[in-house]
């Protein structure tokens, strides 16, 4: 029986152009939705970007851009982006769609019993556009981790989310995996930060912000981008002018680390709030360094994604990000890496594979598997379930190293030199049954390469590519 999957991935900011960090979010909430698309299953794949505040506002004021335009233009990039990466999202939403900024402020008020009006004087960063507690400050030595900023001292009047009304409820959630948090070390974290968790600033002054959705009943005040840009899950599905239990809870939502705390923290007190359950599970992944270090102008060192796409092609940037970056740990790119694992991998581990086996078909005339049937892997299964991509990916490219050997050892070219043609046969077919369904495994991280192994071996006539599916470089 068919059950309806949600699967979410975060809303970058649109005051930049997309990067290599993005490639994570979009791949891996790809796979899983092709992955439960494959089980016959009925998936909603929510995209979008998240256009207000002062960040963007300043950058369309500095390109002397008016700044819907600005918006505009960017998000249509990140689009663009999302669309060459073979990325198939059934919804896109954009922070500054009408529905979207009506039906925020519509959960404004259905949270209006948790909200409360006050001035606050704290240490704030301008990146992460948040207020830190002055431990956090103490801890990073006034800078904050992530930009490389100081934090700067600001005295405003804001409405806040009562983070403390939902603490309790909120622990006992996570330690109970009603919300999974993965990898579990990130759990811990979670529990941790949120002991300390102060009430959250959801609105910004007027003359600080100009650029963003009014708060309802004040005109004086503009609301701050955590109601704004994380209601986003629920607003694309219509919440809260229709019911959305058909897809909510979310099945999957994918963040990267550096924002897991605002969607393990505040994302499920506003759904706490309004009576809504919690997503199942929010994977965090890591970030994409560079020889070990971290990606920056300053050190030259940025990699930039369509570099990346179009040195090797979509196929091989799914390879190195889905396998050879954890699931959930950061990953280190280097073009030496990338360029070993696109040879010694892709090319030889796979596209000689399918070369090799196409030819021994074609010399003996093997036909295809037409009425192939797949096997059920409950190891891959219980991998993807554990939402360990990567993981399940090794799993799968096993399979085809697996059957790289079994054509050395069982030399069907032997076979027919001895006149064992009948035995000779059945080997190739027994291969071509063995590519065939370690090709089912890999469909979801190699969508399109799936798609020609399958007309390969699946025709009446087995005929090998003119040219290697992985020509070696």
């Amino acid at each position: 029986m068919s059950k309806n999957i949600y699967v979410t991935t975060a809303i970058p900011y649109v005051n930049g152009a997309p990067h290599i960090g993005h490639v994570f979010d979009y791949l891996l909430a790809d796979t899983y939705a092709r992955y439960q698309n494959k089980k016959g299953n009925k998936v909603r794949f929510q995209a979008g970007t998240d256009e207000h505040g002062n960040k963007i506002f300043k950058k369309a004021a500095e390109s002397n851009t008016p700044v819907k335009e600005y918006v505009d233009k960017n998000s249509e990039k990140f689009q663009e982006f999302i669309k060459k990466l073979g990325v198939e999202y059934t919804d896109f939403i954009r922070t500054t769609d009408e529905d979207h900024e009506r039906r925020v402020q519509e959960i404004w008020k259905k949270l209006e019993d948790h909200i409360y009006k006050d001035s606050y004087e704290g240490w704030y960063c301008e990146g992460c556009e948040r207020f830190v507690t002055d431990n956090e400050h103490k801890e990073n030595d006034g800078v904050c981790p992530d930009h490389q900023k100081p934090y700067i001292k600001l005295e405003e009047e804001n409405y806040y989310l009562r983070i403390s009304d939902f603490k309790d409820e909120l622990k006992a959630a996570i330690l109970s995996d009603t919300i999974k948090i993965l990898p579990d070390f990130r759990k811990k974290e979670m529990l941790k930060l949120l002991e300390d968790s102060p009430d959250v600033s959801i609105s910004r002054p007027k003359k600080q912000l100009t650029w963003g959705i009014p708060v309802p009943g004040d005109d004086s005040q503009v609301m701050y981008v955590w109601l704004d840009a994380l209601s986003n899950y629920i607003t694309v599905l219509g919440y809260p002018d229709k019911d959305i239990s058909d897809f909510w809870p979310a099945d999957l939502q994918v963040v990267g680390k550096d924002i897991l705390r605002f969607h393990s923290i505040i994302w499920p007190a506003i759904l706490l709030g309004l009576g809504l359950p919690l997503p199942k599970v929010l994977i965090s992944h890591g970030f994409v360094l560079t020889g070990g270090a971290k990606m920056s102008k300053s050190l030259g060192n940025v990699v930039e994604p369509l570099e990346v796409l179009d040195k090797y092609g979509l196929p091989a940037l799914r390879y190195y990000f889905l396998r050879h970056a954890d699931t959930f740990l950061d990953a280190d790119f280097t073009w030496e890496k990338y360029d070993t694992a696109y040879n010694n991998e892709l090319a030889n581990d796979l596209g000689n594979l399918v070369q090799r086996l196409a030819t021994l078909c074609k010399k003996n005339e093997i036909g295809g598997l037409t009425e192939f049937e797949a096997k059920e892997y409950k190891e891959y299964d219980a991998i993807m379930s554990d939402f360990y991509f990567s993981k399940a990916f090794d799993y799968a490219w096993e399979k085809v190293q697996k059957i790289n050997k079994r054509i050395d050892d069982e030399k069907p070219w032997a076979l027919v030199k001895e006149g064992k043609n009948e035995e000779a046969a059945e080997v190739l077919k027994s291969l071509v049954d063995d590519l065939l369904n370690a090709n089912e495994l890999l469909e979801p991280f190699l969508p399109d390469t799936s798609v020609q192994i399958r007309k390969i071996f699946t025709s009446d006539s087995i005929v090998p590519p003119a040219v290697p599916l992985f020509p070696k470089k």
